[in-house]
């Protein structure tokens, strides 16, 4: 089975018919809208946009040549309480002056119906907020006044930036309803972009182009001193307007094992692939992944930090005295990174301080540690080079552009095999990527600035074995002992949610989630040695997994380690299902059956498959004398299943959870 399918979430299984484009304007809320109970084709919705526009224009001015300007209008229908937070808004924008960024809401109202009339209330400047995320990026933030259930809510925001790389995507799918959506663009004919659609709904697309004149001022700063002259000039120019447009979109909903939503909605991307000035020759950008790896590779903040090896030649040296294998090599480099510089949790692929300042720092960002890895590795003798990857929230890396990546992570080629690192995360081994860094395919860089296509999806087995026993006592009550072990991405994914956790607020949790069971006797082995699993050891009592009806007792085999109901709820499935590693999964139960009873019936034992090799469950029982024996081993081969076999996992899965939930039957002898 093939497991990747790039052209998946390009085309769906449907498509969506559109209408001519129609006249949308803020401030004309009508009585309808406001009177409106439910959407009309999802009444489950809790809001939806009645329409959302977008604009893309280039203004010009002496000072600053071309800016884009980025102009949206939205009005959105609150149907339920649910939809509430709608009512607040927020855009990003970049902090860095160079940009000259800057962003305004405007035309922000919420519109109610009261006593059969329109109630408008404006948003105040109290309901306005700029929040700084990180020293890159700010967050303008609107709170809309005075929403209700049935309330209309529409406001404007204008994006001002000298950024002209990219222009901000645009998405016609949203996790509501959207009723009407375009967005049009007007380039100069000084700039082409590269236009990638993602999702499979039909856009309604024209193009058309126009003369375009721009009257500004042009100042002259005098050498000498005198007042600056100022003439009045004319730009004349071909303009491209491109309009997409869409009607009727319904909501883009969450599943189970969704890698990230946004990877599959129906949007639009541009990048900037050529820039033509009048009397200069063109300058090409990102049109292939080689060109886009190459443009990265030789910014200042990446390719020359790689050279750098004077900060940390000493330290290196001294570390590996008496270290000559390579694979003992790479474990030692690779744990003395992650020991000595902490991730500042800032994802890109520049370097922020420099390598030698998050070295002395002792902190830095991903690029800034991986890079620094990478140079000790090469330093050690190593084949090391970076991988430019972009993570789960990211989205995957569809298409040739310059900010489809915004991670670097290292790999070492060695005889066994490609071996990949990332010294951000302080769980993780060789091989054993964070859960984030899983997203499909990366690029590797090599010295000549060439790159090859990286698989970063993992194909061995991550292992949970449960090793759990119990008896069962004639008033229904079990006490028992279970041991769990974590291998791999297991304990990865283990240590990183739990390790951290207070061990009471932990023990808490666990108890409720698995029955509300009474724990005692909790242990742990292996927490920080990462070159072994992790296990997990407790006793406990349940007072509530058995039920006494007749003199029989009716339990599950497995107790509270059962699966109580499928994951997968939806009919029809439009994603792929990421499962984000291979997993197996073994439980060993060991059931000793009250004095004064016999085994009446046991689950029949079961083995299936789904087929294609993607899943299989096995189930067996057996009893003697007194004891029930029981193994259950469900795995999992592959991390990423494409949507055509939705149905036929729904149904293994729904398979295996009515086996593992039958009951055993002891009767009173």
């Amino acid at each position: 089975m093939k497991t990747y399918f790039k052209a998946l979430v390009l085309f769906f299984a449907f498509f969506y018919s559109n209408s001519n484009a129609q006249e949308f304007k803020l401030g004309k809320v009508s009585i309808a809208e406001l009177e409106e109970k439910e959407h009309p084709k999802d009444p489950s919705a809790a809001a939806a946009i009645l329409f959302k526009k977008g604009e893309v224009k280039f203004e010009y001015t002496s000072e600053y040549g071309f800016q884009v300007v980025t102009k949206v209008q939205t009005r959105i229908k609150i149907y339920k309480k649910e939809g509430y937070d709608l009512a607040n808004q927020s855009v990003p924008y970049h902090l860095e002056s160079s940009l000259n960024e800057k962003i305004a809401f405007s035309d922000a109202i919420t519109y109610n119906l009261v006593s059969g009339k329109i109630e408008k209330t404006k948003l105040k400047s109290d309901g306005e907020f700029v929040e700084k995320v990180n020293k890159y990026w700010g967050r303008k933030k609107i709170t809309m006044p005075n929403v209700k259930e049935g309330s209309v809510i529409e406001f404007e925001y204008t994006i001002k930036t000298g950024l002209i790389g990219s222009l901000r995507d645009w998405d016609f799918q949203l996790s509501i309803p959207v009723n009407y959506s375009e967005y049009t663009t007007y380039v100069p004919e000084y700039y082409t972009y590269k236009s990638n659609q993602t999702g499979g709904i039909v856009l309604k697309t024209t193009i058309e182009k126009n003369s375009r004149k721009v009257n500004y001022v042009y100042v002259q700063d005098n050498k000498d001193g005198t007042p600056p002259a100022r003439s009045n000039e004319e730009l004349n120019f071909i303009e491209t307007k491109t309009s997409y447009s869409v009607k009727d979109l319904p909501a883009i909903k969450e599943e189970a094992f969704v890698n990230n939503i946004h990877n599959y909605t129906t949007s639009i991307s541009n990048e900037l692939s050529v820039v033509n000035y009048p009397n200069t020759p063109p300058k090409y950008y990102s049109t292939d992944w080689e060109s886009v790896v190459k443009t990265i590779y030789d910014f200042d903040d990446f390719g020359p930090e790689l050279n750098k090896t004077g900060y940390f030649e000493a330290d290196v040296d001294k570390l590996l005295t008496g270290i000559n294998t390579s694979n003992e090599r790479i474990e030692a480099l690779f744990n003395y990174v992650k020991s000595n510089v902490k991730w500042d949790d800032y994802k890109g692929y520049s370097c922020n301080e420099g390598v030698k300042n998050a070295y002395k720092n002792k902190t830095g960002n991903c690029a800034e540690i991986n890079l620094m890895l990478t140079a000790m590795m090469r330093y050690a003798g190593l084949n090391a080079n970076p991988v430019l990857i972009s993570t789960r929230d990211n989205g995957i890396a569809f298409f040739p552009n310059r900010t489809a990546f915004n991670y670097v992570i290292a790999a070492v080629e060695t005889p066994e095999g490609m071996i990949l690192l990332d010294a951000t995360e302080k769980y993780s081994k060789p091989n054993i990527l964070p859960l984030r860094d899983l997203n499909w395919f990366g690029r590797l860089i090599r010295k000549d600035g060439t790159s090859t296509e990286i698989n970063l999806m993992p194909k061995t087995l991550s292992r949970k074995v449960v090793n759990m026993g119990f008896a069962i006592k004639s008033d229904g009550s079990i006490e028992g002992k279970t041991r769990s072990q974590y291998v791999d991405y297991e304990a990865l994914d283990f240590r990183i949610q739990h390790l951290l956790t207070n061990k009471d607020t932990y023990l808490e949790e666990l108890e409720n989630k698995n029955n509300k069971i009474e724990i005692s006797d909790y242990a742990r082995e292996n927490d920080l040695d990462l070159s072994k699993p992790i296990s997990e050891i407790f006793s406990f009592k349940d007072t509530k997994s058995v039920e006494i009806i007749n003199d029989k007792i009716y339990i599950s085999p497995l107790l509270f380690l059962a699966y109580k109901e499928n994951p997968f709820k939806q009919e029809v499935r439009e994603y792929p299902v990421d499962f984000g590693y291979p997993s197996v999964e073994k439980i060993n139960v060991s059931i000793e059956i009250p004095e004064g009873y016999v085994v009446e019936s046991l689950p029949a034992p079961i083995n299936i498959a789904t087929g294609e090799n993607v899943g299989s469950f096995v189930f067996n029982i057996a009893s003697s004398a007194n004891k029930i024996q029981t193994v259950v081993t469900s795995t999992i081969n592959e991390a990423i299943v494409p949507s055509d076999f939705y149905p036929v996992l729904k149904g293994f899965y729904q398979q295996m959870i009515d086996k593992q939930n039958e009951k055993i039957v002891l009767k009173k002898i």
